[in-house]
């Protein structure tokens, strides 16, 4: 839990501001940040009085941040990964209940059985079935109409394989999600599983999606009018 304001000190206030703003850590490690200005920005939203704290402290940090290369430990990744492409997927959402997970053992065995694509996930509130719309039919009927809460077919899976060290660099995820957003792509489901980074998405976004995906691997820049 944070503590409040007045029990912190500016240097304190000041890290973690640039640590919620991650754009703004970003172009700090970057060294392309005015810190007079990021400064009065602190001030004014943080309401710390201590100018001469604050520019003190974000110098501070960008010299700590500079030593760090998370960026270039992400690209390192990327360089050693390549993409999957799938069409013709679905997501099926049922009520996370008992008898739900009974229901689908046997289809699960069956569709895994034949290398087909199938991955059951259970959150609080539901089980995500993610498989290809072939094997729709069967899932629905081994649920049960009844235990169904929506569907969704005719989807994209872009499935990011990367080597082992991708669980031990961290912000690729977030790298990943951030790319996608920034050029208005809606992830219907993403799914982290070992080496593999799963995406869904619509078919209308599938190959715009594809493409920002391999311009991360290939180190190419997205065009900015690729919406």
């Amino acid at each position: 839990m944070d503590q409040p304001k007045e029990k912190l000190s500016a240097a304190e206030l000041t890290r973690q501001y640039i640590d919620r703003h991650p754009s703004i850590k970003d172009c700090i490690s970057k060294d392309l940040v005015n810190y007079s200005s990021l400064s009065r920005l602190i001030m004014k939203e943080l309401g710390v009085k201590n100018e001469e704290a604050v520019l003190a402290a974000s110098r501070r940090y960008a010299m700590k941040l500079a030593k760090t290369d998370n960026e270039g430990a992400i690209m390192r990744v990327f360089e050693s990964s390549r993409l999957e492409l799938k069409t013709k997927i679905c997501i099926v959402v049922a009520k996370n209940e008992w008898i739900v997970l009974k229901n689908l053992e046997d289809v699960v065995k069956e569709i895994l059985g034949e290398k087909s694509t199938m991955q059951v996930l259970q959150s609080t509130n539901a089980i995500t079935v993610i498989s290809e719309d072939k094997h729709l039919p069967r899932i629905i009927q081994a649920i049960g109409q009844a235990h169904v809460v929506s569907v969704k077919e005719n989807l994209g899976e872009i499935t990011l394989k990367s080597p082992p060290t991708i669980e031990e660099t961290s912000g690729v995820f977030a790298y990943i999600m951030g790319m996608l957003s920034e050029q208005g792509i809606n992830l219907l489901e993403a799914v982290s599983c070992y080496t593999d980074t799963i995406f869904i998405v619509s078919r209308e976004d599938m190959m715009r999606a594809f493409d920002i995906l391999s311009s991360c691997i290939e180190n190419r820049i997205v065009p900015a009018n690729s919406r």
